[in-house]
């Protein structure tokens, strides 16, 4: 069974250095190549019935990068790797009525984490993040940092800035491990000072996922997934994310870095998104290319096709950030 262990998991990039806190896993082997620049995409392949593909080889997948067929390598067992997450929690505006529902949310982590080595960050915020919990592989101390987890006085709620908070806290982690966000949130950012445009190129190139698990949706919300025309552009594509991200920034975060998007309006919904996120997130297949170094630097569109099975409805990234480009200024 080939399958790879994410959703909300994509790998950073490796360093050289060991982990400190669990030197057992670091006698593991990794299947994952090293290289800094390889692109991950964490790719879910279900039937039009919604059953799950298992089996699938590397030559059954195309990857497409701008529409440009890449040489795809596959990843098995990669259990053995770790998990840096940061889990960032909205307090204010209408998240005072939202907090009786997430208890039990240090169960649902050991759920989405699995068997493999962690560390989890708590993270809460309103108009600026603030660290309540930094990086521990000990229960005991995120049930403390849990605990301190209140709603707040505030009129803003700026998701963009605490994902970019959480992705330079991932960014200094020196080990093995991979970077993930768990963002429970409104779905829309209210005054972050960060540009959306370096949140994502951000998230792009520290091969972070974002899982979202938003409260409170409009009853008609309705936000459209990226589509990438030919022709646009990586700063074409890059004002697409942009608008997007304005519109529902606790989505397109998520369609963006390859993590998922859930809802919830009460405990059980909650109890239930974050179960069914755990569930996929078992179930991926690990896939991953390396840029030609004569990349255009910017916003790449992925697309994942599977010629022998031309109905599977397929979850993966959607784009990734290429070079140390700066994202041009947001007008």
């Amino acid at each position: 069974m080939r399958r790879a262990f994410l959703a909300l998991l994509l790998l950073a990039p490796i360093a050289p250095a060991p982990h400190a806190q669990n030197p057992a896993s670091d006698q593991q082997p990794y299947t994952l190549r090293t290289e800094s620049n390889v692109v991950l995409l964490p790719t879910q392949v279900q039937t039009r019935k919604g059953d799950i593909l298992y089996g699938l080889k590397p030559e059954q997948f195309i990857v497409e990068d701008n529409g440009v067929p890449q040489t795809v390598h596959l990843d098995e067992d990669t259990d053995s790797l770790g998990l840096s997450l940061v889990v960032a929690v909205q307090c204010s505006r209408s998240a005072v009525m939202e907090y009786a529902k997430l208890q039990g949310l240090g169960t649902m982590i050991d759920g989405i984490a699995g068997g493999a080595p962690r560390e989890v960050a708590l993270v809460s915020y309103g108009a600026e993040p603030t660290l309540l919990g930094d990086f521990s592989s000990d229960p005991d101390k995120l049930r403390v940092a849990l605990n301190d987890l209140q709603p707040c006085d505030d009129t803003a709620a700026a998701t963009l800035d605490a994902v970019a908070y959480s992705t330079s806290l991932l960014e200094g982690r020196n080990n093995h491990y991979r970077h993930a966000i768990l963002l429970i949130s409104e779905p829309r950012d209210h005054g972050s000072k960060v540009k959306p445009s370096k949140v994502i190129a951000d998230l792009g190139r520290t091969n972070t996922v974002v899982d979202s698990v938003a409260f409170s949706p409009g009853r008609n919300e309705m936000v459209n997934d990226l589509k990438y025309g030919g022709g646009s552009g990586p700063l074409g594509l890059l004002v697409m994310a942009v608008n997007a991200v304005k519109k529902n920034a606790a989505k397109e975060l998520a369609s963006l870095s390859g993590g998922e998007y859930q809802t919830f309006t009460s405990q059980k919904s909650f109890d239930n998104s974050l179960h069914e996120l755990s569930n996929h997130i078992h179930n991926y297949y690990l896939l991953s290319f390396q840029p030609h170094t004569d990349t255009a630097p910017g916003l790449h569109s992925l697309r994942v096709k599977i010629p022998d099975y031309p109905d599977a409805r397929i979850r993966t990234r959607e784009s990734y950030w290429s070079g140390t480009l700066d994202p041009p200024p947001e007008p």
